[in-house]
């Protein structure tokens, strides 16, 4: 069964860049569309993006667009989220997540999950 962990998480500030990846075990990840979502205190969790099982990958909110990419690391059996020119708001609990049949903008595409990472930007 697979199961999902994330990290590289951590504090950093503003202007700054994290990695974060999301290694998965139990089965290889290039079956699965991957999601990462983000959730700030407070806030409902958001998404961030999708990678295809091809590689492929959409950043949904376009204030992201530029800064963050994800991508494929077979050796590794996992998806990166590469972060760059953090902001505070980017604050908040990272999740991935893994569905078999197509990207999806909502958590409920997705039915396993990792713990999550928290990233800290301080001003």
């Amino acid at each position: 069964q697979l199961q999902l962990v994330e990290s590289g998480g951590g504090l950093v500030q503003f202007g700054g860049s994290l990695n974060l990846s999301c290694t998965a075990s139990g089965s290889t990840l290039d079956r699965y569309y991957i999601g990462w979502f983000r959730q700030a205190p407070g806030l409902d969790r958001e998404v961030i993006s999708c990678t295809s099982s091809s590689g492929g990958y959409v950043i949904y909110p376009d204030s992201l667009k530029g800064r963050f990419t994800t991508s494929r690391d077979k050796v590794q059996n996992a998806v990166n989220l590469v972060m760059n020119s953090l902001k505070p708001e980017d604050t908040g609990v990272y999740y991935c997540a893994a569905g078999r049949y197509s990207c999806s903008e909502t958590a409920s595409g997705y039915p396993i999950w990792g713990q999550g990472t928290q990233v800290t930007v301080s001003s």
